[in-house]
C-alpha cells in the first residue's frame, strides 16, 4: 500500500526532506509505555518484515545487524521481553516528530462501466519514450479505449482521494469488494489542494481535514474539478489479491501497527516508538511502507485500517512528538563507528 500522500498533509504539504541525520540514544526500552496488545501486534508485523529487512540495503545509515532479532523473533513467545531485551532505541536527529494518518478507503465501483459508475480506474500504460499525459489530459480522455480500464467509480470525487491514499478497496454492485493497489504514477509532481484553497481563501484557516476538502468539492462541483485538475500527478492501480493492503516491503499492513516512513532516515522493517501529542497514535509501530509526502527524518504515517472509523481518525490526524526507531542492541555504536556515506 503506497501511503501516497498523507491525507491532511498531503492536502497542505509537498513535504521537506531533511539534511541527514545523527543518531543518539533514547530511552531504555523497559521504560516506555509499551502495551501487552501493542508488543504483539508490532513483533507480528516485525515478523512479516524481517525476510525484506534482511534482503534490503539500509539506506538510513544505521548500519544495524537484524539477523539475530530476526531469527529470534519467529520463535518469541513473549513479545515485550522480546523488545525489551534484544533492542535499544536510537534517535534521529532532534527526534522531533510529525505524523499524520492513512487508511484503506472502500468507494463504490464496478468491474464494468455502467449507469452510475462512468469514472475509469486505469492500469499503468505501458512502458514509453513518450511523456504520459498529466491528469487533465486524462481526465479529457487522453487513455480511454487503450484497454487499461481495470474498473469504474462511481465518484471521481471519492477516486481522487484513493488515489492519494495509494490502495482502497472498490464495493461492487453484487456484492464482493475488488482490492485495488498503487501501481505506478505519471511522472508529474504532486499539487495539494488543500494548500490551494487554504492560499485561496477558499476554507477557513483551523479547519482543513480531508473531510472540510470534500465537502468543499461537492458543494462547488465545477470550481472543484477544475481544482483537482490542478494537481496534475496521477495514480494508477492494479488488482490486488490475497490479505489485506500491501506496503513496500510486500508485506500486508497492519491497522494501528504499521507507519510509513522515509527509508533514508528509518530503515524499513524496523519499530519505531512514537510519543505524542496524540495518545491514541502514540506507542510502538512498525515501518512498513512509504509514501510521497513522508520525506525527512522524524516524519511517519499511520495506518488505521478500512471503514468509516478509520478514515475519520486518519483525516483528521497531525500531531508531534518524539520518535525513536528501535534498533538491535549494539546498532548505536555500530553506526558511530561506521565510514561515513559516499
Amino acid at each position: 500500500m503506497r501511503s501516497g500522500a498523507a491525507l491532511v498533509a498531503a492536502l497542505i504539504l509537498s513535504g521537506c526532506v531533511s539534511a541527514p541525520s545523527p543518531f543518539s540514544a533514547g530511552p531504555k526500552v523497559a521504560k516506555l509505555p509499551i502495551s501487552g496488545d501493542a508488543a504483539t501486534r508490532a513483533l507480528a508485523a516485525f515478523r512479516l518484515s524481517c525476510p525484506a529487512l534482511l534482503r534490503r540495503t539500509d539506506g538510513s545509515g544505521l548500519s544495524a545487524d537484524w539477523s539475530r532479532v530476526c531469527a529470534e523473533a519467529a520463535t518469541a513467545t513473549d513479545p515485550r521481553p522480546f523488545f525489551v531485551k534484544r533492542f535499544e532505541t536510537v534517535r534521529v536527529g532532534d527526534g522531533k516528530a510529525f505524523v499524520t494518518g492513512y487508511y484503506e478507503p472502500e468507494i463504490a465501483g464496478s468491474r464494468v462501466q455502467a449507469p452510475g459508475y462512468g469514472v475509469p480506474v486505469y492500469a499503468r500504460p505501458p512502458d514509453s519514450p513518450d511523456p504520459l499525459p498529466d491528469r487533465a489530459a486524462i481526465d479529457d480522455g487522453a487513455l480511454a479505449g487503450k484497454g487499461l480500464e481495470i474498473a469504474w467509480a462511481a465518484d471521481p470525487v471519492e477516486l481522487f482521494f484513493l488515489q492519494i491514499q495509494g490502495s482502497g478497496r472498490l464495493a461492487l454492485p453484487d456484492g464482493p469488494v475488488m482490492r485495488i493497489g498503487y501501481a505506478g504514477q505519471n511522472g508529474y509532481p504532486y499539487t495539494a489542494i488543500g494548500a490551494l484553497m487554504r492560499e485561496r481563501g477558499l476554507i477557513v484557516p483551523g479547519q482543513l481535514s480531508m473531510q472540510s476538502i470534500m465537502a468543499w468539492l461537492r458543494a462547488h462541483p465545477e470550481e472543484g474539478h477544475a481544482l483537482m485538475r490542478e494537481n496534475r500527478s496521477y495514480v494508477f492501480f492494479r488488482e490486488l489479491t490475497g490479505d489485506g493492503p500491501v506496503g513496500a516491503l510486500s508485506v500486508a499492513v497492519t491497522p494501528r501497527t504499521t507507519v510509513a516512513a522515509d527509508p533514508a532516515f528509518t530503515p524499513l522493517g524496523a519499530p519505531v516508538f512514537l510519543s505524542l501529542d496524540n495518545a491514541g497514535a502514540s506507542g510502538l509501530w512498525v515501518a512498513q511502507d512509504t509514501g510521497g509526502a513522508i520525506k525527512g527524518a522524524n516524519r511517519f504515517d499511520a495506518f488505521w485500517g478500512a471503514g468509516n472509523e478509520a478514515r475519520t481518525i486518519a483525516g483528521g490526524l497531525s500531531a508531534r512528538g518524539q520518535a525513536w526507531v528501535l534498533a538491535p542492541k549494539g546498532s548505536l555504536k555500530r553506526a558511530r563507528h561506521a565510514p561515513p556515506a559516499r
